[in-house]
């Protein structure tokens, strides 16, 4: 079994004297990755491998999550493309991933994000809210199986549900 957490960055500053792809996090979103992270490590769920867009606001919210899980800062992937990622990027990410990972947790943008998300499992969501989770568990043995593969949605999280 392989199991995916697809993370939306946290919530961003609307700084119009930067980039898109530079705009860092804003107060909420600070306070929100770190929160996020705790609680999915209190689920006692381990992380494999951390997968980001480079883009400011989703490599931040990864560098949360890393720290959450003591994972090495310099170990986090990132993926070019996974900045304003279309689904077919997702599922490329996915499958050319190792197969020594058994749980990643992939960092990026919506709308891609929220499209990935819909196409995975019968459960369908209107938006991943910033620093939302959506889990999915796919029967596949090996990464390149995953497309094909029987999949459920294994939680789904963010930081206004109610736990």
């Amino acid at each position: 079994m392989k199991k995916v957490l697809l993370i939306r960055h946290a919530k961003s500053s609307w700084d119009f004297d930067n980039e898109d792809f530079d705009r860092p996090l804003n107060d909420r979103g600070h306070k929100n990755a770190p929160e996020m992270a705790k609680r999915l490590l209190q689920q006692d769920i381990d992380i494999d491998a951390f997968i980001s867009s480079p883009a400011l606001r989703a490599y931040s919210t990864a560098e949360y999550f890393a720290k959450a899980y003591d994972f090495k800062l310099k170990k986090i992937i990132t993926i070019p493309a996974l900045y304003h990622a279309s689904p077919e990027v997702f599922y490329t990410v996915i499958e050319e991933m190792d197969d020594e990972i058994k749980t990643v947790a992939i960092f990026s943008h919506n709308p891609g994000i929220t499209d990935f998300a819909n196409q995975q499992t019968q459960t369908s969501i209107d938006n991943l809210p910033t620093c939302g989770i959506f889990a999915i568990k796919s029967e596949c043995k090996d990464w390149r199986a995953y497309r094909s593969s029987e999949k459920s949605l294994w939680f789904f999280d963010y930081p206004k549900s109610v736990s």
